[in-house]
């Protein structure tokens, strides 16, 4: 069997699944992974659980109202593609899906007791499967664009801010808060 791995500092890992500077490391472990050892660190523990709630916080602002389990787990794993050469140049553009579809229930085991938390997120569990309602209000937008990774909100604000006016980046996520295309802006300030 193949596997992939990479040497990383526990520092670096941490300040990527918090912050999200290059999404390498954060966009892998938001997706299914077989942890082989780890550690009783506790700091990495809460960021790796940072990092997987601030993937939620993304998909949730760039996904409609209602949306289907499957459709955040696509939203959640095409997260880490943005910008990536691979995407455009020969790969599989469907390589999203391909990895999603068959491993929704890792996702789900995954994410269950992250979305469990969210009050946006009702399980149906007769059904098997989850309904969302996400709130798409001006304060809600802004509630959920407020517990994204700093990265992502020095993105989007360097996206909206016109040069020169040197706005709060609290009152810049206020703004996009308020914008129709609030989903779209988080999609452009995506590291990539």
């Amino acid at each position: 069997q193949m596997i992939k791995y990479g040497v990383i500092s526990t520092d670096a890992l941490i300040d990527d699944l918090l912050h999200w500077k290059t999404l390498y490391v954060a966009g892998r472990l938001q997706k299914p992974v077989k942890i082989l050892t780890q550690n009783e660190n506790n700091k990495l523990q809460a960021a790796l659980v940072r990092n997987l709630k601030s993937a939620v916080m993304a998909a949730f602002l760039m996904l409609p109202e209602s949306f289907s389990e499957e459709d955040l787990y696509m939203q959640i794993a095409g997260l880490s593609y943005s910008g990536d050469f691979r995407m455009v140049i020969g790969e599989d553009r469907a390589k999203v899906q391909n990895l999603v579809t068959p491993n929704v229930p890792h996702f789900h085991k995954l994410y269950s007791n992250i979305l469990q938390d969210c009050p946006q997120v009702v399980y149906k569990h007769h059904l098997g499967r989850l309904e969302a309602s996400i709130d798409k209000s001006p304060e809600g937008q802004f509630a959920q664009l407020m517990a994204l990774p700093r990265t992502l909100q020095q993105r989007i604000t360097s996206l909206v801010d016109p040069p020169g006016k040197n706005r709060d980046v609290e009152e810049i996520l206020l703004q996009v808060a308020h914008d129709p295309d609030c989903g779209f802006v988080v999609h452009q300030g995506r590291p990539g």
